[in-house]
């Protein structure tokens, strides 16, 4: 493949990218760390030079949730504010854990595979959006058992794996907040893709200091990912919570699939 078929090649990932970090609120990192993989980049490049096209793919998703109202500030706030430095920590882990990157495709298929299941699985109890004797408010409902302590903890946790796998944390964050937190799943998947933006700045920093990120991939799916965003968040919009919550899981537990088994032949040969 010449340099700029692979060129265009990145950016048609990104575009795809994008739509699924706009559909799904996981930063779209799922798609493009094995996309990129494909297309030659190494399995530490893969993880690193993804990260970089989180934050333009967040911000575009985010703004067309804000239109809707879908964004939970307050749960935003207090799970990017403890998500930051636990990034940090988790990016610093990347060159101590042995295996070239390999076991942290594998880790990242594991955790895709309880995503699914998770999301697959609604909440036992309905989600409480508002309180019937409260007057009508203008912006969205508050969310039942979004307490600091359970936003600060989902927080911690996203941002460990953001910096370690380099996807985002969305993928813990978006069933931790429809099965903890008892958001509705457009709100959490809203909110979701709001924090994965910032916690994805720290990781990139830490990761290009150490020099993991490999510029020729991570441009061209940082350009891809901007109109990506927007499609998929006007897709997530439109769609049905059922529906949504289905597609989720079944894209979710395919790519987990394909991550699993592409990692399996790579150390088998």
């Amino acid at each position: 493949m010449s340099d700029l078929g692979q060129f265009l090649g990145v950016i048609l990932v990104g575009i795809a990218t994008g739509i699924l970090s706009g559909v799904f609120g996981v930063g779209g990192a799922i798609v493009s760390t094995p996309a990129i993989r494909v297309l030659g980049a190494s399995p530490l490049d893969a993880v690193a030079s993804t990260i970089p096209s989180v934050i333009p793919s967040a911000i575009s998703g985010t703004v067309r949730y804000t239109r809707e109202r879908l964004v939970r500030w307050r749960v935003f706030g207090w799970t990017a504010a403890f998500g930051v430095a636990a990034a940090v920590g988790g990016a610093l882990l990347t060159d101590v854990i042995p295996g070239d990157g390999h076991p942290l495709m594998l880790a990242t298929a594991a955790l895709l595979a309880f995503t699914s299941f998770r999301l697959a699985v609604p909440p036992r109890a309905p989600a409480i959006v508002a309180d019937p004797d409260a007057s009508p408010s203008p912006g969205p409902p508050p969310a039942e058992r979004a307490t600091p302590a359970r936003c600060a903890t989902v927080g911690t946790a996203a941002g460990a794996l953001s910096g370690l796998l380099g996807i985002g944390g969305g993928i813990l964050m978006v069933p931790a907040f429809t099965s903890w937190l008892r958001l509705p799943l457009k709100a959490a998947v809203a909110t979701s893709l709001a924090c994965v933006g910032v916690l994805a700045v720290p990781s990139m920093i830490t990761h290009a200091l150490l020099g993991h990120i490999d510029w020729y991939y991570a441009l061209p799916l940082s350009i891809g990912v901007v109109p990506g965003a927007q499609i998929g968040a006007h897709l997530a919009i439109r769609a049905t919570e059922r529906v949504l919550r289905i597609t989720v899981a079944t894209a979710l537990g395919a790519i987990a699939i394909a991550y699993f088994t592409g990692e399996l032949v790579a150390l088998a040969t």
